[in-house]
């Protein structure tokens, strides 16, 4: 049940007209208490929707009692009136719920520059409301989606007590966060400052590290709700833990189904003198076009590689890094080593390992591969 399978909780998805197929386009999470304590972390885009500017004012004060998303179009440089709706549409949750508009996150997703029609979305919100319900969260689920091919939807249970949580996205996925909607919440009696520590330190290991075509969205957004009715105050360490592991769940799920890949490819960096180091190694691989394309043509091209790595501030010495791709060690000291030839791309999961001799760190970054499919989606995915 996702959104609702922590206590506390109703949520609904409703078809409000602004997907042009007649799907799903307008989600409601309600949290009915007893706490309404929240954290949010939104994209690092300096261009922001207006959801976002809305949203990054509401969540100041580590109370947010509804979270409402649409899907159909990302309310993003719509001008004055695009912000309008996005009030418009928190004060009409506001009404429904008997809460102030204040406490209400708002949440779009798709086109840039589609102003959504605000007698649809205000319409949504109604119907939204009317069928709020406690089995309610993949309807929401499926609400959000854009050009994702299935819901993301994610289950954590803690010691009577536990976590859900649903998201969307399927392309421009990029840090900071990758280009989603993700609502998380919990049943656990947690206060705000503590629920903020625990959700940037999920998202710095989950979200941010998912690179799938460094492309960062406009309206990145991802908030955690705790509801307090388990009556359980599980400790921080807990707590990141099953938030971290549902943000790694949802980010995986991101992966599989980003727009045309037809491999996931996980980059882990070895031997780097920071974390830092290992993260931006990993992200360089993971940006380069030709190492994308060389996967999706079952090619275990790992000069492209070394030739990312060479583009980074890491501390390394260029004549001495190492390369697996498949667990098959390529590259040895910067020379050919093990016959590329042995390395299967056949299947969908494929793993580059880099060790950079340089320290202790490590760090894992998540792309996929450059496909014909990608193209296509994209060139066709406008307005």
């Amino acid at each position: 049940m996702t959104t609702t399978h922590p206590r506390g909780f109703r949520a609904a998805g409703v078809a409000a007209g602004l997907k042009s197929t007649g799907a799903k386009d307008v989600a409601l999470v309600v949290n009915d208490g007893p706490r309404h304590d929240s954290a949010s972390v939104f994209t690092a885009n300096r261009c922001k929707a207006n959801p976002v500017l809305w949203s990054e004012q509401v969540v100041q004060d580590g109370v947010v009692r509804a979270v409402v998303l649409n899907s159909g179009g990302a309310n993003c440089y719509t001008g004055p009136d695009g912000f309008q709706t996005t009030h418009a549409v928190a004060e009409r949750v506001a009404d429904h719920v008997g809460i102030g508009a204040g406490d209400v996150v708002v949440c779009s997703t798709g086109l840039i520059g589609l102003a959504n029609d605000r007698n649809q979305v205000l319409a949504g919100v109604d119907e939204a409301h009317a069928a709020l319900d406690p089995d309610g969260g993949p309807d929401a689920a499926e609400a959000i989606m854009t050009t994702d091919s299935v819901s993301k939807q994610v289950v954590v249970d803690g010691a009577g007590w536990s976590v859900g949580g649903m998201a969307k996205g399927a392309g421009m996925l990029a840090p900071q966060l990758a280009t989603m909607l993700v609502v998380l919440t919990t049943d656990a009696v947690v206060d705000a400052p503590d629920l903020d520590r625990a959700l940037r330190a999920a998202t710095r290991v989950s979200f941010d590290r998912l690179d799938s075509d460094g492309c960062m969205s406009t309206n990145d957004t991802v908030t955690v709700m705790a509801s307090g009715a388990s009556g359980i105050t599980p400790s921080l360490d807990d707590l990141t833990d099953a938030l971290t592991r549902a943000c790694t769940d949802l980010a995986m799920q991101l992966l599989a189904d980003a727009e045309g890949a037809d491999h996931e490819i996980a980059i882990t960096t070895l031997g780097a003198a920071s974390e830092d180091d290992a993260v931006a190694v990993g992200r360089s691989v993971a940006r380069s076009n030709l190492f994308k394309a060389a996967v999706f043509g079952n090619d275990p091209n790992w000069g492209r590689v070394l030739a990312s790595i060479g583009t980074t501030d890491a501390v390394f010495d260029p004549a001495d890094l190492d390369v697996a791709i498949n667990g098959v060690w390529v590259c040895r000291e910067s020379t050919p080593a093990a016959d590329p030839a042995g390395v299967d791309l056949t299947g969908r999961e494929v793993t580059v390992t880099i060790d950079l001799k340089s320290g202790d760190a490590r760090a894992t970054v998540w792309t996929n591969d450059l496909t014909h499919a990608y193209v296509h989606e994209n060139s066709a995915y406008s307005s």
